[in-house]
C-alpha cells in the first residue's frame, strides 16, 4: 500500500501532465491556425514591417542554442544554479520565438523555398525533422523543467537526455532553416 506522500505526488504528477497536455495541445492549435486566419495586407503591426520578423525567430534560436549549450556546461559542472539560470534564459528565448513566430506566420502566412538541386532536398531534410522534433518539444521542456523545479532529479535526468538533444537540434535547424530559405522572403 502506498503512503500518504506517494499518493500526493503522484495526484500533483496527475495535474502537472494535464496542465502540460493542455498547454501543448494550446500551442499546436494556435500554430495550425495560422494557416487559416486571414491575413495582413499592410505587412506591418503598429508601423513594424513584418518582415523583421523571421530574422528576430532566428536570432531567438540561436539564442536558445547558445543558452541550452552553456545549460549542459554547467550542469556537467555540477553548477545547478548556474544551470537553472541558463535554463530560465532558453526558455525565454524560446517563449518569445514562440511569440514572434505566431505572429509573422498569423499576419503573413509561409514562405516557399526557391532553391534547387542538393540544396532542396537538404532544406526539405531539415525543415521536416525540425517541424517533428519541435512538435515534440514543448510537452518534453516542460515535464523537464517541472521535474527540475521540483528537484525530482532522478525522473529530471532520465528526460532530459532526451529533451536537451532534440531542444538543441529544434533551435539550431531554426537557424538553419531561415539562413536556407531567407533569399525567398518578399
Amino acid at each position: 500500500m502506498k503512503n500518504k506522500e506517494e499518493i500526493l505526488a503522484n495526484k500533483k504528477e496527475i495535474k502537472h501532465n494535464l496542465f502540460i497536455l493542455a498547454v501543448s495541445m494550446i500551442a499546436v492549435i494556435l500554430i495550425l491556425a495560422t494557416n487559416y486566419i486571414p491575413r495582413s495586407t499592410s505587412g506591418n503591426i503598429a508601423g513594424i514591417s513584418l518582415s523583421v520578423l523571421p530574422f528576430i525567430n532566428a536570432v531567438l534560436n540561436g539564442v536558445s542554442f547558445l543558452l541550452l549549450i552553456g545549460a549542459m556546461v554547467m550542469i556537467k559542472k555540477k553548477r545547478v544554479h548556474t544551470h537553472k539560470r541558463f535554463i530560465y534564459g532558453a526558455l525565454t528565448s524560446t517563449v518569445l520565438f514562440m511569440i514572434t513566430y505566431l505572429t509573422y506566420h498569423a499576419m503573413a502566412g509561409s514562405t516557399s523555398y526557391g532553391g534547387s538541386g542538393l540544396l532542396l532536398y537538404i532544406y526539405y531534410f531539415v525543415l521536416i525533422t525540425h517541424i517533428i522534433l519541435a512538435t515534440s518539444l514543448l510537452p518534453l521542456v516542460l515535464i523537464t523543467f517541472i521535474r527540475g523545479q521540483h528537484m525530482l532529479v532522478k525522473k529530471h535526468r532520465k528526460i532530459a537526455r532526451w529533451t536537451m538533444p532534440i531542444w538543441l537540434y529544434v533551435s539550431f535547424t531554426g537557424v538553419l532553416v531561415y539562413v536556407l530559405i531567407s533569399p525567398y522572403y518578399e
